[in-house]
């Protein structure tokens, strides 16, 4: 059992060193879907990591492209240089986007992702004389990054009570639940209701002053899988289109295949967003990489008021954008959105079929190989499970030691509920799924009992 007072599974990650040797097994190697640590135990990836893995490790080609291009060039400064896997990284992703995607921004991760799409917005804003528009709306819960700047736009009550006073924390609306809704409502009255909200708070907020608006198209940890109903997304658009306000779509987790899609947004096509953020799979892991994803009436704009206010020194770096073109190469190459659509919808049948045998999955949900589980004590009422069991964080210890790794975290201390994602690498196969539900039906099982000897359920 790990030491819960030094590390959480998907909660507070502790990198410091604590002198603590027993608190994590030590990685390897890795190769596909599964890992090994120092001891030689196999553990099945379950959860590509922090949902980034998408092509499973040691991928020949991605190794090779890493290679070749650290031997011509690791670093060279965007303020001095161009350089040509920035151009066709760039180029990839552009025309993997479609219509209104033009620009593709480098830097190196989702939170800075977050971040210059935020300042890219509000650049726009002022060259275009609008230089009220300061408010980037955000909902409750939603997960955008854990700078300060991607905070103030994510929605956490218990992160706001830390890290609140040191900055301006931006107005939330609330995120359109499907498996617990308020009463006199169903999913698709509150998804209604949701998204008239995020009307009502830019009238209060002041039209003139808001400046976007950030959602998680399809949830991560934030919301475990949130898919809302069609016509929410399509609202959302109708809305922000009505006030002048930016539509920002965070696919950190979404994007890059994952849901079947290069971006989410193609579910959705009558509600395209102005800006996207990308990041986890387009190097899945082998390299820190973010983009956002712009059209030319946005950049051209702030380019001809003066130029993009704005930048990282590890932005379009030869080596990452050389890695992130074999990745996004791979996924194309491979047909692994298609397998996203196809084993997501397996995965998904599989998991409906554990849950319907299980006491305490009370919902699957999510979209392509973006699934999660959410664990509760009474499947009838969808009462949560007490705090003193540690719900997601124990299951996660007992899949760690069934050689299963799962990404979990309790958004706001689990106020919402809690969930584990069960998102593997687009690469797997019918018999990897297959897999991947008998080592989760043992640790389901395990933790079900557990609970029942310790009277939890």
């Amino acid at each position: 059992m790990l030491n819960e007072h030094l590390i959480k599974p998907g909660g507070p990650i502790q990198v410091f060193n604590t002198g603590d040797a027993r608190a994590l097994p030590v990685i390897d190697r890795a190769e596909g879907i599964y890992m090994w640590d120092t001891n030689g135990k196999k553990y099945f990836d379950g959860s590509s990591g922090p949902v980034t893995t998408n092509l499973g490790h040691a991928n020949e080609q991605v190794l090779t492209a890493m290679l070749n291009q650290a031997k011509k060039v690791c670093y060279a400064s965007v303020a001095v240089f161009e350089n040509s896997p920035n151009q066709r990284l760039a180029e990839k992703l552009v025309s993997l986007s479609g219509t209104g995607f033009d620009q593709a921004f480098i830097v190196s991760g989702g939170s800075e992702a977050t971040e210059s799409a935020i300042k890219l917005a509000r650049q726009y804003a002022i060259a275009k004389g609008e230089y009220n528009r300061t408010k980037v709306l955000g909902r409750n819960p939603s997960y955008h990054g854990s700078t300060l700047g991607a905070f103030v736009v994510s929605g956490d009550p218990v992160a706001e009570s830390m890290f609140g006073p040191m900055a301006k924390v931006m107005p939330k609306v609330p995120t359109p639940f499907s498996y617990r809704v308020p009463d006199n409502h169903d999913v698709n009255s509150y998804a209604r209701e949701c998204a008239g909200r995020l009307e009502q708070v830019i009238l209060e907020e002041g039209a003139d002053n808001v400046l976007a608006f950030i959602l998680e198209t399809v949830g991560g940890l934030s919301s475990g899988g949130l898919v809302a109903p069609d016509h929410y997304y399509e609202t959302v658009r109708e809305i922000c289109t009505r006030y002048g306000v930016l539509l920002i779509y965070d696919d950190v987790m979404a994007g890059a295949g994952r849901t079947g899609k290069f971006l989410s947004a193609e579910h959705w096509p009558n509600a395209r967003p102005d800006l996207v953020t990308l990041a986890k799979g387009v190097a899945a892991g082998y390299t820190p990489i973010g983009v956002v994803m712009a059209p030319n009436e946005i950049v051209g704009t702030v380019v001809d008021s003066g130029g993009f206010q704005h930048g990282h020194t590890y932005a379009a770096n030869p080596l990452s954008c050389a890695v992130g073109e074999a990745v996004v190469s791979e996924l194309i190459e491979n047909d692994l959105m298609n397998n996203a659509t196809e084993m997501g919808e397996y995965l998904e049948a599989r998991l409906k079929e554990l849950a319907d045998a299980s006491q305490i999955i009370g919902d699957i949900r999510g979209k392509g190989l973006l699934l999660a589980a959410e664990l509760v004590a009474n499947k009838e009422t969808k009462e949560m499970l007490p705090i003193k069991c540690r719900g997601v964080y124990r299951l996660v210890e007992i899949g760690i030691e069934n050689g299963l790794l799962l990404y979990t975290r309790k958004t706001s201390d689990g106020a919402f509920g809690e969930w584990v994602m069960i998102t593997p690498a687009l690469t797997i196969n019918r018999s990897e799924v297959d897999e991947l539900i008998d080592l989760l039906r043992i640790t389901f099982l395990q933790f079900e009992k557990e609970l029942q000897f310790q009277k939890y359920i």
